[in-house]
């Protein structure tokens, strides 16, 4: 058996297009398994059937776990394989749209800013998570106080987080009379492009306003919707990548066959021709997005609270439970779906009942822990937003209270038996505080009702609101996970 890809010479050959050496168009800040999945897929397919030139140049600002997989990618000529993971077939592709991998730790923050700020560059694309951008989760606007930010605003020659460096590559564009780029958020945020734009004309405007100036007239932030089930990649999806290829790949990827990606067509710099593989290019994100953070990532996270609570390792664990089941499909079409306004031929329940399949498939394993993770900043766009339509309609939203409920009880960091497990979030520091001061009853709701870039002002101000979360809460803790979800829909045995 081979080794891994870089040693398959035999097995693996490399495609035509690299051997013709891409041009890195494409920089993207985030080379994590989503995007590997994703973006890089799509322009891999496109390569495939023309003649686009269009490389990614693949950047990773994180620390170990970043500059490893960019030396992997190195080790394996810049390929790697995508698992497409369905209930009954799994296919494999060996995808090589990416051109280049650079980390700072391996190039210095100088190579990267040179590849951001070259001529060539025409899109910088995102997937760094929701916290990746410095913003306040309530609101969207920079976080000044970030310690990236700070870190940025004292040394913005030096930059740290994403952000900083599309500042300070647009600054090095304009001063050498280069056009700009498109800046293009891949991450699962509603309004990405707004809030990618806020971030960083918020940013450029403490350094030079001047610079803020030309970026909010030149650049562009169109908005899109990504949608893909890619679970963080184990020691058991490496052993499941491995007897499918007959080599080993540490940068291969694992994700559901299905895909989907809306984008709004606001190219300054150009584009690649994504509709000829499958992209919808649309003047208006804002229905799709809507549709997806809600009613997919918002029963995720419901799923994941609550499933984690109950004893349940997978999402797809959790649809073996019909109450959870019923549970997720009341949410998304009872609560959720009355929330959006959709497009003329939108079909929510056929979309709701596909996402119950598509939860249901075995083969993925999506942690429930994974999904769980980075709350905070999850929240305001999958369930807050929601919450306060049913407010102000003063319509039912018991299966939002429950997933709200959910997450407070999660982030104790102790389970239904008793036993610990870390709490992944920004606002960890936070949590703990509170976990030690109230760690159960009213006083812990009111306690992270308080937490104001989660729950803005007005929620914590509704009475009516905080004396239902508080029973939710209470009903919760006593009756625990899997009988709390139970007692949402009693018709589901």
């Amino acid at each position: 058996m081979q080794h891994n890809l870089a040693d398959a010479s035999i097995k693996v050959a490399r495609p035509a297009w690299q051997q013709q050496r891409l041009v890195p168009r494409i920089v993207h800040i985030g080379c994590g398994a989503f995007h590997r999945a994703h973006q890089a897929l799509y322009q891999h397919h496109l390569l495939e059937m023309s003649d686009s030139d269009w490389g990614i140049c693949e950047v990773n600002l994180m620390s170990a776990s970043g500059r490893q997989l960019v030396e992997q990618l190195r080790a394996q000529n810049l390929l790697y394989s995508v698992t497409e993971q369905g209930t009954t077939r799994h296919d494999v592709k060996i995808i090589g749209s990416v051109h280049s991998a650079l980390h700072p730790a391996l190039d210095g923050c100088d190579g990267i800013l040179n590849a951001l700020a070259r001529a060539e560059t025409a899109i910088v694309s995102l997937t760094v998570t929701e916290k990746g951008y410095c913003t306040h989760g309530a609101t969207g606007e920079l976080d000044s106080t970030h310690p990236l930010i700070v870190h940025d605003l004292a040394h913005p020659r030096q930059p740290k987080s994403a952000i900083g460096f599309i500042v300070e590559a647009l600054r090095l564009r304009r001063e050498a009379g280069l056009a700009p780029f498109t800046v293009l958020s891949c991450d699962n945020l509603r309004d990405n492009g707004h809030v990618a734009r806020a971030a960083v004309i918020g940013l450029a405007q403490r350094q030079d306003a001047a610079l803020a100036a030309w970026i909010e007239q030149q650049v562009t932030f169109p908005c899109t919707m990504v949608d893909r089930i890619v679970p963080a990649v184990t020691e058991e999806t490496q052993r499941e990548i491995t007897g499918l290829l007959g080599i080993a790949d540490p940068c291969g990827v694992a994700c559901e066959p299905f895909r989907q990606w809306v984008i709004e067509d606001n190219f300054v710099a150009g584009r690649p021709d994504w509709q000829r593989v499958g992209a919808q290019f649309v003047p208006e994100v804002a229905p799709y997005e809507l549709m997806k953070l809600r009613l997919l990532n918002g029963t995720h996270s419901f799923l994941a609270y609550l499933g984690y609570l109950g004893g349940c390792e997978t999402i797809a664990d959790t649809m073996q439970l019909p109450a959870y089941r019923q549970a997720a499909l009341s949410l998304m079409l009872t609560e959720q779906r009355a929330t959006l306004t959709m497009p003329v031929g939108s079909d929510l329940n056929a979309y709701a009942h596909q996402l119950l399949e598509r939860f249901s498939n075995p083969s993925l394993r999506h942690r429930t822990a994974q999904i769980a993770s980075d709350g905070s900043q999850k929240l305001p766009q999958r369930m807050l937003d929601s919450l306060r339509y049913h407010l102000h309609h003063g319509s039912d939203c018991r299966h939002l209270l429950l997933g709200i409920a959910g997450w407070m009880r999660y982030i104790l960091g102790e389970d239904e038996k008793g036993e610990r497990y870390p709490v992944a979030d920004p606002l960890v520091a936070k949590f703990e505080q509170i976990n030690q001061q109230f760690p159960s009853g009213p006083a812990r709701v009111q306690a992270l009702l308080g937490i104001n870039e989660i729950f803005a002002d007005d929620l914590p101000a509704n009475p009516a609101f905080v004396a239902a979360l508080q029973h939710t809460y209470d009903r919760l803790c006593q009756q625990g996970a899997r009988a709390a979800v139970a007692s949402l829909n009693p018709e589901a045995k």
